[in-house]
């Protein structure tokens, strides 16, 4: 094998390992604007977590507030709502899962397991109708809870299906509070 032959050789290795990344380089700049699209905008992220002043909100009343686009109800419950809450009899609830994200796993739904303090006074639910989206009602329906009035969807004290075609219970989001006064969502 002569000198030139393996000139030849290197030029052409090196031409080919040129154009294979540069062609690496523009198929990453095309695609990278496409997956990043799919990263949530910054108001999004910005609301990812968001603080609500609880101080205002008087015994049997609710605040509802908007959260990642969607109404939250924050309500504090009175005695007779928490005591009717906890009367109901867990075989007549068509969804027996708590659906609350600050309990791990499939909790039953016990107005304990679907409440955010042990006195069962404060209720944060997503106020989404689990059927079809729609908002429900507040203090309405068969069970002195929330009606969805788009489909007839009846819930509980507690947020809990009763009666109609939504398949699930309010769905409670992670929450807490940081203090006596400030509720946290997300």
């Amino acid at each position: 094998m002569s000198q030139a032959d393996d000139t030849a050789g290197n030029r052409r290795d090196f031409l080919y390992y040129a154009t294979a990344g540069t062609g690496a380089v523009a198929v990453g700049a095309a695609v990278w604007p496409l997956v990043n699209q799919m990263n949530p905008s910054a108001d999004v992220v910005a609301l990812s977590s968001i603080r609500v002043d609880v101080s205002g909100i008087e015994t049997g009343t609710q605040l509802t507030v908007k959260w990642l686009g969607k109404p939250v109800f924050i309500r504090r419950r009175s005695e007779e709502e928490i005591a009717e809450g906890r009367a109901v009899e867990l075989s007549d609830l068509p969804d027996p899962i708590a659906q609350n994200a600050n309990l791990t796993g499939d909790v039953i739904a016990t107005d304990e397991n679907r409440t955010l303090d042990e006195a069962g006074e404060w209720l944060i639910m997503m106020g989404v109708c689990t059927h079809l989206g729609c908002v429900p009602l507040g203090e309405a329906g068969d069970f002195d809870g929330w009606f969805c009035p788009c489909h007839g969807s009846h819930y509980d004290t507690a947020g809990r299906i009763r009666k109609g075609p939504a398949p699930t219970n309010l769905p409670v989001p992670v929450a807490a509070f940081l203090d006596e006064t400030t509720l946290q969502l997300g």
